[in-house]
């Protein structure tokens, strides 16, 4: 397995890196660009706080990175280490997140959402091939890479990934944002690659209404909605979307993680498969991207009260029929 034994932690970082600014923040990390001082390269730098995280931990992340390494992967350049921090050193997003770039065109349209999905589908297929579940798929782990001929996404942060073993269960702790995990995570049993299949439904979802299929006033309420499979595809935000992506989300949005297709099943889904939806069955009227789902997090949690369909005002006083019952 992955056990970050092998990993070399050199100790010279303030000699070889400037700091430029902070670029994001997660649980026990902040990430910083910084410029390579003899290269002349910027890069991306996890600090992460030794009084936060074992050693063990942040080395195993950097070995699923140096082992699953491919274009849809953020690639691990460097490892340090000061008396403070361990540094992962890693390539530098400069496009940002997938979220926002899609957020920032007038016109979405289903076909592009797919186009993404399936992408989201090859990077999972790749990590899964090597027995990895990456266990936080959500929008602030995906990037977009403009500087290829075609966009494409990268994967960031595999802090939670973990290789799956055939002789071990594994049960992940959920830490953070309940939105996009599945019930195995929400109930404490064990997690497999099909964990990460439910993340690309809930994805799929937003992506394709700019609401959130699970998402409530509260954390625990939106493990409820989770674990009762309380989602449904109202018309007021699906009115637009074809019946091929309707099916596509649903048949990865099962309770049973074994019911769910693979990401290779996935991959061949008429929706999904290149050239799509039944040779183009895809809605020809533009997604709506202006709702705040597609936003970024701060502002999805502001909005949350808009995120779930039931929740709006048509629905606040009337019957809660029109939800999965």
């Amino acid at each position: 397995g992955f056990d970050g034994t092998g990993i070399h932690w050199k100790e010279n970082f303030e000699s070889m890196f400037s700091e430029i600014c902070e670029i994001g923040r997660g649980r026990f990390s902040v990430v910083r660009k910084c410029l390579n001082k003899s290269t002349k390269k910027e890069v991306a730098v996890k600090f992460v706080s030794k009084k936060m995280q074992k050693k063990e931990q942040v080395a195993q992340e950097a070995d699923v990175l140096l082992h699953v390494q491919n274009h849809q992967l953020v690639a691990l350049l460097d490892t340090y280490e000061s008396p403070a921090s361990l540094m992962l050193v890693l390539e530098l997003l400069e496009d940002g997140r997938l979220f926002d770039y899609l957020v920032a065109h007038d016109e979405l349209m289903e076909e592009k959402v797919s186009f993404f999905i399936r992408e989201i589908l090859e990077a999972l297929q790749h990590l899964h091939t090597c027995r990895v579940a990456h266990l936080d798929l959500k929008p602030e782990n995906i990037m977009v890479d403009l500087h290829s001929p075609t966009p494409c996404i990268k994967l960031i942060d595999l802090g939670d990934a973990v290789q799956l073993s055939v002789h071990r269960r594994y049960v992940h702790l959920l830490l953070g944002n309940p939105e996009f995990a599945a019930p195995e995570l929400v109930r404490g049993t064990p997690v497999s690659v099909a964990t990460d299949v439910w993340s690309v439904g809930v994805l799929a979802y937003v992506m394709l209404s700019g609401v959130s299929p699970f998402l409530d006033e509260s954390p625990e309420e939106t493990c409820v909605n989770i674990c009762r499979l309380d989602f449904c595809f109202p018309d007021e935000y699906f009115g637009d979307v074809s019946q091929a992506a309707r099916d596509f989300v649903s048949s990865l949005l099962q309770q049973d993680p074994r019911k769910r297709p693979s990401a290779t099943a996935c991959l061949q889904h008429p929706w999904v498969v290149r050239g799509g939806a039944h040779g183009g069955e895809y809605s020809k009227k533009p997604l709506d991207t202006s709702r705040s789902s597609l936003h970024p997090v701060q502002e999805r949690r502001e909005h949350r009260n808009n995120r779930r369909p039931v929740r709006t005002q048509k629905f606040r006083t009337g019957s809660r029929a029109w939800r999965k019952s």
